[in-house]
């Protein structure tokens, strides 16, 4: 998403609610808002993703109470 897309979304919701849109600029606003959209879930994903750790390390099968001493697994 580019600073140009996010003008032209800022272009037709005012014009929107002005005077209406033409099917095409329907059209045009629906697809932006798609990648718009999907760029936010992207960053949220990622930031997500960077955040959360798994419970255990890959391989791990220690108790089924899974606790947890300094990142390393307790029986």
């Amino acid at each position: 998403m580019n600073e140009d897309m996010i003008k032209r979304i800022n272009e037709l919701a005012k014009k929107k609610k002005e005077q209406g849109l033409t099917p095409e600029e329907l059209q045009q606003q629906k697809e932006l808002y798609a990648v718009y959209l999907r760029g936010i879930r992207e960053q949220v994903k990622t930031q997500l993703d960077a955040r959360i750790k798994p419970a255990h390390p890959e391989g791990c099968d220690c108790c089924g109470d899974h606790h947890h001493h300094n990142g390393k697994c307790q029986q």
